[in-house]
């Protein structure tokens, strides 16, 4: 039989000012207390928890409802069983709540708790985060979701409230106070279950430690740790030395990081090998997914504390964050004078997604007042996987330092984001950015595995910029297709991709990945269409005495096709190596002066090439668009022997110094060919190619081209040659493989001489004799000369 509330009681305990608050409320509430209370309970009902605190006719196995916490209609309103208080019961004045003749009042019978149910005020004074770290307990305790659609709250001391349940937001407004940032974020999202430090046998630990290697696939040693995170980790192998203006660090311990599925199958690529460890530790993945969504933060900007949290921390695998707007209060300015850790922090996590936040970078470098130390972010975090972050907003001006900062992630996601930087310092392992757009501090990486970059914009003077103080390295393979490069304003040098290192033992291989493609990219000046800087492909460094201490690798294949410039006329360059010696490649080659055998592919297809005419000013290196060079004594087999194609570039310029290679140009405008030895140990191929000479240095030949292994041209076209002060018979002696009725070297297929050389010995009445003109249609280098 259904309880029926007594009009008396309500009348004499409630009063006439509660009484509209009953009527929306009686019904429900009665239905769901029929399992509670007992035949002929009668439920009393208060105005406020206040009311309810300053009677005294209630007693032991009462139920009473209030009307409001404060007041009626606050949303405070709950419903309560009063009981005897037990000795050192803590009273949170949400769900325990203290009262006369030893009683309290317990929260009974919710579905979801509000932050006004435990007296969050949001009159400004208050530190309402005490309330709501209270709502947060009850809430854990018993696994009911916390829902507060609405209301404002402003934090001062409070902090490490943990969040352990489903939890929405809506368009509540959380101030925060920065001066009382601190170690511990404001609020923690935690783990289900701690982390299991794994313990083997001797035998168990040496079968891990030979089947942990890049390829494995399951491990059965730790099928008993299923649905965790492993990290492993050797504090006695120390790689990685960053190399910074404020000296060389010690390094990383080797480490890695993976899931692991049922019967010890492995999640996640593995990229190192290790000869032992000191540390393996699982943390468990929660078999749920934990929502968090919704609302608005303002900070106030003055944060004094050196890597201070002042957000959300999240170390729960499987949570999706989403939904909330981080800026600063109305009328504040970020005068922090320290660094912060960032307002979202994720550590030791699979499996998260971070969508739909607007968030800040901080200020750095603010002009006329001390700059912050770098590294201030607003999202930080380290041993992370599967973590993607989609449509985040963090914009900024060159004021603002970068809003991520990373170490140790693998298999990490950027999706529809506007961002000022994405940074990874030491180990990001899978990489993937696609339609976003990436502001001026742009993409500072380091690390290995997939780096897929798609549909996205830059607005710096590097897309790329490979970290320098971690040795400016990717191990694996790069993918950058139909993206724009926007140059800053006033940039004196600019590169797709930037691997410019010191000269320094990092501890672990570095290199220029293990494949790379880029196609379809726009390098886009029109913002600053008068800018002048040289813009290179790929930028790299030299590299001398300690390059025999560490494995310095370059691409298998690598490719550069449809990369044109707007804006500007002004074109770009195509690549350096300084020394192909040097590198240690996956498959070897060889030159045995019969043979090479290439070990690396490259192709540049379909590029908008600088015309360098005219640039003798420059060193060697920085005046032609690909610059080749090699050391052939004690060449190793693992060194590079590179496969160079050219299609369809215009003005371009090489130096093969004492290079060895393969290289093969079709469809190119070719103005000069510059090299130091004799004979180049290897072979040239021109196919559809015209020859327009461009000579700088009087005393030098347009083409130098001897080659051990030959040089060939099929149905190429050869120009006059500019030389200024010499005639244009002197000028045609210059070409270098083609003297006028004299001579004609290499092998030749169909050579053409260009209209303005036909038009010249028209004018002078020079003939062409027939026989110059036959090794013009066919020759062979065997073949004598006139």
């Amino acid at each position: 039989m259904a309880n029926k509330l007594s009009r008396r009681k309500v009348l004499s305990t409630f009063g006439l000012t509660g009484l509209g608050m009953l009527a929306s409320t009686a019904n429900a509430s009665v239905n769901s207390l029929v399992p509670v209370m007992k035949e002929g309970e009668v439920l009393l009902v208060f105005s406020t928890i206040a009311a309810l605190k300053e009677s005294t006719s209630i007693k032991s196995g009462n139920f009473v409802q209030t009307a409001g916490y404060y007041q009626v209609g606050d949303s405070g309103h709950g419903i309560y069983l009063i009981k005897e208080a037990q000795p050192n019961q803590l009273a949170d004045n949400g769900s325990i709540i203290p009262l006369k003749k030893n009683l309290v009042a317990e929260l009974i019978n919710i579905s979801a708790v509000n932050y006004k149910l435990f007296g969050a005020v949001g009159d400004k004074i208050n530190d309402d985060g005490i309330q709501i770290k209270a709502a947060h307990n009850y809430a854990n305790s018993q696994l009911l979701p916390v829902i507060n659609p609405n209301g404002e709250y402003w934090f001062s001391e409070s902090n490490a409230i943990e969040i352990r349940t489903n939890t929405d937001w809506g368009q509540s407004i959380f101030h925060f106070n920065e001066k009382f940032n601190s170690k511990e974020p404001r609020f923690k999202i935690l783990a289900d279950q701690p982390p299991v430090n794994i313990k083997f046998s001797e035998e168990s630990k040496k079968s891990l430690l030979n089947q942990l290697k890049p390829g494995v696939q399951v491990i059965p040693e730790l099928a008993a740790y299923k649905n965790c995170l492993i990290i492993i980790a050797d504090a006695n192998d120390m790689i990685g030395l960053r190399n910074q203006s404020t000296g060389v660090s010690k390094g990383w311990a080797r480490e890695e990081l993976f899931y692991v599925e049922e019967h010890g199958r492995i999640v996640g690529d593995i990229a190192w090998s290790f000869k032992d460890y000191t540390s393996l530790i699982a943390y468990p993945a929660s078999d749920s997914y934990l929502n968090i969504t919704g609302g608005t933060f303002y900070l106030s900007g003055d944060n004094e504390g050196a890597y201070f949290e002042n957000g959300i921390r999240v170390e729960r695998s499987r949570t999706l964050l989403s939904n909330q707007w981080v800026g600063l209060e109305p009328g504040n300015q970020d005068i922090a004078k320290i660094q912060r850790s960032g307002f979202y922090s994720l550590r030791y996590v699979f499996d998260v997604t971070v969508e739909n936040i607007r968030l800040l970078p901080w200020e750095k470098d603010r002009v006329g007042v001390p700059m912050v130390p770098q590294g201030t972010y607003g999202i930080s975090g380290n041993r992370w996987m599967n973590v993607t972050f989609r449509n985040i907003t963090a914009e900024g001006s060159p004021v603002h330092w970068g809003v991520f900062g990373t170490n140790l992630t693998k298999n990490f996601r950027i999706e529809s984001c506007v961002l000022n930087r994405v940074d990874v310092h030491f180990h990001c392992w899978n990489l993937y950015i696609k339609d976003s757009k990436v502001g001026q501090r742009g993409l500072t990486l380091t690390g290995g595995g997939d780096l897929f970059v798609e549909n996205t914009n830059v607005n710096t003077n590097a897309f790329i910029s490979f970290r320098a103080d971690y040795g400016a390295k990717w191990d694996g393979d790069i993918r950058i297709r139909n993206c724009r490069l926007i140059p800053r304003t006033n940039a004196t040098q600019v590169s797709v991709l930037q691997f410019t290192v010191s000269d320094f033992d990092f501890k672990y291989p570095i290199g220029y990945g293990r494949t790379l493609s880029v196609q379809d990219m726009v390098i886009d000046f029109t913002g600053d269409p008068s800018n002048k800087a040289t813009c290179w492909l790929m930028k790299t460094s030299e590299w001398t005495k300690n390059a025999d201490k560490v494995a310095l690798f370059f691409p298998d294949k690598l490719e550069f096709s449809n990369i044109s410039v707007r804006g500007r006329k002004q074109g770009v360059r195509l690549l350096q190596i300084y020394d192909c010696s040097k590198f240690h490649m996956s498959k070897e080659g060889s030159y045995d002066g019969v043979r090479l055998v290439s070990n690396s592919r490259m192709l540049f297809r379909n590029i908008d090439l600088e015309n360098l005419s005219g640039n003798i000013g420059n060193k060697l290196s920085d005046r032609n668009h690909l610059y080749l060079n090699d050391i052939q004594e004690g060449k190793r087999a693992d060194a590079l022997y590179p496969d160079i194609r050219i299609q369809d570039c215009n003005n371009l310029r090489a130096y093969l110094g004492r290079g060895s290679g393969n290289l093969k140009f079709e469809n190119c405008t070719i103005q000069t060919i510059e090299k130091d030895n004799p004979e180049f140990s290897g072979r040239l191929s021109f196919s559809d190619c015209e020859f327009e000479p461009s000579i700088d240095d009087q005393s030098k030949i347009s083409y130098n081209l001897d080659s051990e292994l030959g040089v060939s041209f099929t149905d190429c076209i050869v120009y006059f040659p500019k030389v200024k002060g010499q005639t244009p018979l002197e000028q045609l002696d210059k070409i270098g493989f083609l003297k006028l009725n004299k001579q004609v070297r290499f092998n030749h297929s169909n050579t053409r001489l260009g209209n303005d050389i036909l038009l010249y010995c028209l004018s002078k009445g020079i003939k062409l004799e027939p026989k110059f003109i036959g090794m013009l249609r066919s020759h062979h280098e065997l073949d004598p000369e006139i």
